[in-house]
């Protein structure tokens, strides 16, 4: 155990041309390799291509696809007398942010456009209309929290 205090969360600066925390958030998860301008580019690129494509504002567009892809509840494994139970719980909100930021990221790479801005734009219009494939994923996650109910007794 540490002799000495744990330290702090630290804290993120917001974005310098929206000023926006979110943003932050996920733009330091988009980049690989420390190249934080061009995760910053790749997602001022997507919202210019949302606001072209459906005439909304980019910004909205991606909160609103934030909102739908968050997970209220998901399932996990609990060993009770020697079985493994999939036991639903409550995420938390920063859990849920950082999860559906990490699906957004992950199924936008999947899709199948020239760029990972128009990659990122596909994602996000399509998850802020309730469709694509990390609304699939948040829906299924639902599932499985649902089906497992009988388990919840099991929650500690």
């Amino acid at each position: 155990m540490a002799r000495k205090r744990r330290s702090g969360k630290q804290g993120v600066i917001p974005d310098p041309k929206y000023k926006s925390l979110l943003i932050t958030q996920f733009v330091n998860c988009l980049f690989r390799r420390g190249k934080k301008s061009t995760g910053e580019s790749i997602f001022y690129s997507a919202l210019d291509t949302i606001k072209e494509r459906t005439g909304n504002e980019g910004l909205e567009v991606f909160e609103k696809a934030i909102d739908n892809v968050k997970p209220m509840v998901q399932v996990k494994s609990r060993r009770v007398g020697g079985q493994t139970y999939q036991i639903p719980i409550e995420v938390r909100y920063n859990e849920r942010l950082a999860l559906a930021i990490r699906w957004l990221i992950s199924f936008a790479k999947q899709r199948g456009e020239k760029t990972m801005a128009a990659k990122l734009a596909g994602e996000f219009i399509d998850a802020s209309s309730g469709q694509g494939r990390s609304m699939q994923r948040r829906e299924e996650v639902h599932r499985m929290a649902e089906a497992n109910r009988a388990f919840a007794h099991y929650r500690w």
